[in-house]
């Protein structure tokens, strides 16, 4: 476990010298890594993040003394260029960004960074440097991707709804070792045919009014205060497709549950070494195995087959 944390701690390291050359941000390297790294879209829900991200800004205001969990948040990802919801949801997390980094208030207690052209060059250093991966699209809009799983078996802790490659790693790392909140699909389906009304979730949870209600009076846009009301719409006008009010409070207690445990670093190390290990059943030696005696029916050839092809193979070149 002392290997594991100090080769987490170099990773960490390594990456706070890329923020720090590259975009001039100095992070704590004790704080929580909390990373959302894929493409932008409304399903994906970075949005939310930044919800999060301003509530936190907000109990930390509230309490300047108040001892709370470091986190730097760190966002990367690409929008299809004539997505203009996706460029909104850029444009605010950096917006957000500016406000939370120059408050002195939080200095080193909550940083933000939207990574620039996020690429696999990049990738290669913020994985393994990642304490807290972000996986929390919408319940039944998720393809089951990989991208979760680099991060768990780069000794990541996952917090996720029960959607896409979250669920087969739920099975193999079991249920202490993820951090699962919010609606199931069958949810999501229910909540929408009876009727889903999201300014009833705004309402009715102060800090999340406080948060959309900041978002559209400017205070993360004073040069232009009307900045942000079209995004806004999105959720409290057109109908919040992707339910973001309706997880907004579940999501931001399981948060609580993640800073409560990174406290304890040997029992957050011991979870980040249970999601290592189960990482294997991800393979791709164990995953052309299967595929080839459940869908293809193929046999592994024999190691001489395997001799005389290649023999055979040396021959031709040769000739």
């Amino acid at each position: 476990m002392t290997r594991f944390k100090a080769c987490k701690m170099t990773n960490k390291v390594r990456l706070a010298q890329v923020l720090a050359a590259d975009y001039d941000i100095h992070v704590n390297v004790e704080s929580m890594f909390d990373i959302h790294v894929k493409r932008i879209h409304e399903y994906k829900r970075q949005l939310l993040n930044i919800f999060h991200v301003i509530t936190l800004y907000n109990k930390i205001k509230a309490n300047p003394k108040g001892n709370f969990v470091p986190r730097t948040i760190i966002i990367g990802g690409k929008a299809a260029p004539g997505y203009d919801t996706a460029k909104s949801i850029i444009k605010l997390i950096t917006s957000v960004a500016q406000v939370v980094n120059t408050d002195t208030d939080v200095c080193g207690r909550l940083k933000v960074v939207f990574l620039v052209n996020y690429r696999v060059s990049l990738a290669e250093k913020v994985i393994p440097a990642c304490d807290l991966s972000e996986q929390i699209s919408t319940a039944g809009t998720e393809a089951s991707g990989t991208g979760n799983m680099k991060f768990m078996i780069n000794g990541a802790l996952t917090i996720g709804t029960l959607d896409g490659a979250n669920v087969e790693m739920k099975e193999q790392m079991g249920d202490d070792n993820i951090f699962i909140f919010g609606m199931t699909v069958e949810e999501v389906e229910k909540l929408k045919a009876d009727g889903y009304d999201p300014l009833s979730f705004y309402n009715g949870n102060a800090d999340l009014k406080q948060v959309l209600t900041q978002i559209r009076d400017g205070l993360f846009s004073p040069d232009d205060p009307a900045r942000f009301h079209d995004l806004m719409d999105t959720l409290l006008v057109h109908g919040d497709r992707f339910c973001l009010l309706a997880d907004y409070e579940a999501y931001v207690k399981c948060q609580e549950e993640v800073s409560e445990l990174f406290k304890d670093k040997d029992a957050w190390a011991r979870k980040c070494l249970f999601n290592v290990c189960a990482g294997g059943f991800f393979s791709s030696d164990r995953t052309i195995r299967d595929y080839a005696d459940n869908i293809w029916g193929a046999k592994a050839c024999p190691m001489e087959s395997v001799d005389e092809l290649e023999a055979e193979a040396a021959d031709v070149t040769k000739a």
